[in-house]
Formats: structure tokens, C-alpha cells, sequence
């Protein structure tokens, strides 16, 4: 299996997200990348979550082995800076923090490594 991407957000960064997914989850886990709006994420996130805000990721893990992450690139572009990433290497980790969370990571010094480990393997600045 491999990664459906859709979107309704104007632009999202290429990334070999396939590869991204299949050093995580495997090769058979079947997963959904869909780049949001802000209000689209508003709107799953208080649905899903009760949380008001416009998150920068959300995962949904349906099965054992499929799920959805939804990246909200607008917030994304605001936030990278802070983490000393372009935007477009920050959605590449963010990405990465979903499918941890997928893969049952919580946050935490565990998810902190796994995360270094990935977006070293990856290239993303």
C-alpha cells in the first residue's frame, strides 16, 4: 500500500512521503495525506478533539492498519521558524510527528528521538 495525498489548501511541498510511510508504518499500512485550510482543520479538530484551535497536524488512525493525517500548510508556514526549519522541511517532520503518533508514540522523549532520527534520514531543514 502507499499514500493517497488529496488537498483543499492551495500548495504542498513534495516529499517522498511514500518512503516516509513505508519507514514507519510499513509496507502494507494504507494511509491518507490530505493538506487542509485552517478552517477545514478548525473544524476537525474541534469535532474530533473538542480543541478549538487551528492545529498544524492531526492523525487518525481508523484501523490496525490505516489512517489519515491531515497538515494544515498556513499554519505550518507561520510556525517553522520556531523550530529553525523552512517551511516546506517542517511539513516533511510534521508528517513525520503524524505518522509517529499513528505508529502509537505519544509525546515524549521517546517521540523526540524517533523524530530527530527521521528527519535526519530525510534531509528536511
Amino acid at each position: 500500500m502507499s499514500v493517497t495525498i488529496a488537498h483543499s489548501a492551495r500548495s504542498y511541498p513534495k516529499h517522498p512521503y511514500a518512503e516516509m510511510k513505508e519507514a514507519i508504518l510499513g509496507k502494507t499500512y494504507s494511509l491518507s495525506l490530505i493538506f487542509v485550510g485552517g478552517t477545514r482543520a478548525q473544524a476537525l479538530n474541534k469535532k474530533y478533539r473538542n480543541a478549538t484551535y487551528v492545529p498544524n497536524v492531526l492523525s487518525f488512525p481508523l484501523t490496525d492498519d490505516t489512517g489519515e493525517i491531515y497538515i494544515t500548510p498556513t499554519v505550518a508556514q507561520k510556525e517553522a521558524h520556531k523550530f529553525g526549519m523552512t517551511p516546506n522541511g517542517y511539513i516533511g517532520y510534521l508528517f513525520i510527528h503524524g505518522l509517529l503518533h499513528l505508529k502509537g508514540y505519544p509525546h515524549g522523549a521517546t517521540m523526540d528521538k524517533a523524530e530527530k532520527k527521521f528527519t535526519a534520514r530525510f534531509h528536511l531543514k
